[in-house]
């Protein structure tokens, strides 16, 4: 399922795109050109609301496009001089997630010989264990 939020994008005096949601707290990124600007923000976007799921948060609903303030209340009238668009961007966070977030890593993890000598002996999948573990004491849920 698609996830759609709009954003408001302008290029900076550097040169560098910057990419603002307004609606998910004035979450930021940016890229050195419009192309990695947009690739950073389906990024961001997929971070944020995986994040806000895995945590349990309830999330906002997005503005409709045409009701997007390209300028933000707090800026100075520096950074409101920079030409702005509003974009939507959208990212399936799930499948994204399991291409980006849900890679397994490789780590090496230190037990005692005789813990690993009985787990071998029951068949026991340590990595399972240890991931589940870790939840646990993260108070995590793996919901996606």
């Amino acid at each position: 399922m698609l996830s759609i939020y709009p954003a408001i994008f302008y290029t900076e005096e550097s040169g560098k795109c910057s990419v603002i949601f307004p609606d998910l707290n004035h979450l930021s990124t940016c890229g050195d050109d419009m192309q990695e600007a947009m690739e950073m923000a389906v990024d961001c976007l997929a971070g944020y609301l995986f994040t806000e799921k895995l945590d349990g948060n309830k999330l906002p609903a997005p503005t409709p496009l045409d009701k997007v303030d390209p300028f933000c209340e707090d800026e100075d009238d520096e950074d409101k001089a920079m030409p702005r668009f509003v974009n939507l961007v959208s990212v399936d966070v799930e499948a994204y997630a399991a291409q980006h977030f849900n890679k397994s890593v490789k780590r090496t993890v230190s037990i005692p010989q005789w813990l690993n000598s009985r787990a071998v002996a029951k068949k026991v999948n340590v990595s399972k264990i240890l991931q589940k573990a870790l939840m646990k004491e993260l108070n995590v849920a793996h919901t996606i």
